[in-house]
């Protein structure tokens, strides 16, 4: 049975979420596109979105021991509201800084603005886990929706973002997003009804690490899943798209942006809804947890290939092509599906791996090596595109998911 107002909560920390994650999607296209158009290098890009994944890391492994000591509702508000204040610092920028200078501050703003995310995360996902009625195949459903609507959501956010750049400008698209994410913040404080869990004063912060070998094998999985995706989708494909769709002027720039958003956008997108429906796809109403392991293996198997035929493509193009333009958009839509499928099962098996009492300590653990992934993923996007342009940077996006794969095989003896 579903816990007292437990259909109700999860609504509502769904909606806090959502609301959440679109302006992180806009947030991150919005400081992509701008500086792609100043000039910044493709290192210098990846730099910006470096601390924001570093800071992942660390609030990922304490989080779960904040959530703790403090409860689920406490981190949940905590994160939108460092969301309101990054954007209002953010809009302090001034054009008129060294490159130096304006890297050291967005990267500041996007550490806060990491913190932020893993914070909202964290007590999402765990709250999943506590809300739904137990054996009956219902917390796999909420989980996929949850993560998928989320994704999807957050493509929704990149278009945004490309959108507001386009037509209000920098500064306006930040205070915007701030305000609009400020009124949510004051609905959520007070409409979010009891449900979840408060503090607890006894906590150890040691408890923080895993214990579980599950969880561990599952995380390392998890960490080289998203360096794959991280690669080649933070800055090597957008700006590769931006090189062969902008010649400079302002209204092809504009032109750009909402090209590359609208992709990004609807490679997101669909990446959600495909979560969302993963549990339909694999059938996985009733099977063991056993069964979905093996699922995840050979899930993982399947995603190896696409980015290195991707990158053998680009390579024997040697220079932008219409056929190879098309290739890329098809194929990376089909490792969206394929990557759709092991998030949504990675994000199942950590919540069925994990007991309650522990819940939000290896949630956060797990997610602390999604972060991990993701740093990796972000500094090799803009050293490998910088260094060998578009093939070596989805070859070493094939690396890592074939690392991912190797690494969920060992879940069979955990």
């Amino acid at each position: 049975m579903t816990p007292p107002n437990g259909l109700r909560a999860y609504g509502a920390v769904t909606a806090a979420y959502w609301a959440f994650m679109l302006s992180d999607g806009a947030l991150r296209m919005l400081v992509l596109l701008h500086f792609n158009a100043l000039g910044f290098t493709p290192i210098q890009l990846a730099w910006l979105f470096l601390l924001y994944e570093v800071a992942g890391i660390v609030t990922n492994l304490t989080a779960g021991w904040i959530a703790k000591r403090f409860g689920l509702a406490a981190t949940l508000y905590a994160g939108l509201g460092l969301q309101i204040a990054a954007l209002a610092v953010l809009a302090q920028l001034d054009p008129g800084w060294s490159v130096a200078a304006s890297v050291a501050f967005v990267m500041a703003v996007q550490g806060a603005s990491g913190v932020a995310k893993d914070l909202a995360k964290m007590s999402s996902k765990s709250a999943v886990k506590l809300l739904a009625p137990k054996g009956d195949g219902t917390l796999f459903r909420w989980v996929a929706l949850l993560t998928g609507s989320k994704n999807a959501v957050k493509g929704a956010g990149f278009f945004l973002g490309a959108a507001l750049l386009a037509l209000a400008g920098f500064d306006a698209a930040v205070w915007g997003m701030a305000a609009v994410l400020a009124v949510i913040l004051i609905a959520i404080i007070a409409f979010l009804p009891p449900g979840l869990p408060v503090g607890e004063k006894g906590v150890k912060f040691s408890s923080i690490w895993s214990r579980d070998d599950r969880v561990n094998k599952l995380s390392l999985a998890r960490m080289f899943l998203f360096g794959a995706r991280d690669v080649w989708f933070v800055v090597g494909i957008p700006v590769y798209f931006q090189s062969i769709l902008s010649d400079g002027s302002p209204d092809s720039r504009r032109a750009a942006f909402f090209l590359i958003g609208t992709f990004m956008a609807a490679w997101i997108i669909a990446y959600g809804a495909v979560q969302a429906a993963a549990p339909r796809l694999l059938n996985a109403k009733g099977r063991p947890e056993s069964e979905i392991v093996v699922r995840a293996i050979a899930w993982a198997g399947w995603l190896t290939p696409i980015p290195f035929v991707l990158a053998a493509a680009a390579f024997v193009a040697g220079a932008p092509a219409l056929w190879l333009t098309v290739l890329l958009v098809l194929g990376l839509l089909l490792f969206g599906f394929v990557f759709a499928i092991n998030s949504s099962v990675h994000s199942y098996l950590i919540l069925a791996f994990s007991g309650d009492e522990r819940v939000t300590m290896d949630v956060g653990f797990y997610y602390m090596a999604n972060a991990a992934g993701r740093l990796l993923g972000t500094l090799l996007s803009g050293v490998s595109y910088q260094v060998g342009g578009l093939p070596l940077c989805l070859a070493t996006a094939g690396v890592m998911a074939g690392l991912s794969w190797i690494s969920a095989r060992r879940l069979r003896t955990a």
